[in-house]
């Protein structure tokens, strides 16, 4: 008998390949910093970087969820002119509250992935705009941001499942 502690088993990580993930941060963050503004909606627009975050940590537990999102929202306030830490923070909590929001349920689901990107776009820009206060930015446009982080909700929902129901249809004729 030993008197050491045995150390808890981990379950084995199921998620996506690290490099994939990053490649898909990398491509989101260049699509979104140079593409994006050009397919705004009602002074919204998708956000891939958004999107690309939620998709990852709703497969992965929520350490690398964290991680990842520290990563993304680093990147965009490393992008963004006179944000702080802003991006960084938001991201990084939503990224964790996707992922806990996530347990229990498949992944694939696309009541459920639709459902988490609209709360998870709404809680991500209430932290943004709230740190950004903290920072000082005046307090004034508060209407117009929750318009457009509305907006904004539906428009990564429907990108959402639009992409799912492609990679869907994609899966159903290649198994033919």
């Amino acid at each position: 008998m030993s008197l050491s502690r045995s150390k808890p088993q981990e379950t084995p990580f199921t998620g996506p390949v690290w490099w994939r993930a990053g490649i898909y941060l990398a491509v989101a963050l260049l699509v979104q910093v140079e593409l994006m503004h050009f397919f705004r909606f009602r002074d919204a627009e998708v956000s891939l970087v958004l999107v690309v975050v939620v998709w990852y940590s709703i497969r992965v537990d929520a350490k690398r969820a964290a991680v990842y999102g520290l990563l993304a929202g680093l990147g965009e306030d490393i992008l963004a002119a006179q944000t702080g830490a802003a991006w960084t923070i938001s991201t990084t909590i939503t990224a964790i509250l996707a992922g806990m929001l996530s347990r229990g349920f498949f992944a694939d689901s696309m009541p459920l992935a639709t459902a988490i990107v609209a709360i998870a776009t709404l809680i991500r820009s209430l932290l943004f705009w709230i740190v950004m206060a903290l920072e000082g930015y005046p307090p004034g446009y508060a209407a117009l941001h929750l318009h457009q982080s509305l907006w904004q909700a539906l428009l990564n929902a429907v990108f959402v499942a639009v992409v799912m129901l492609a990679l869907r249809y994609r899966e159903t004729l290649s198994a033919r």
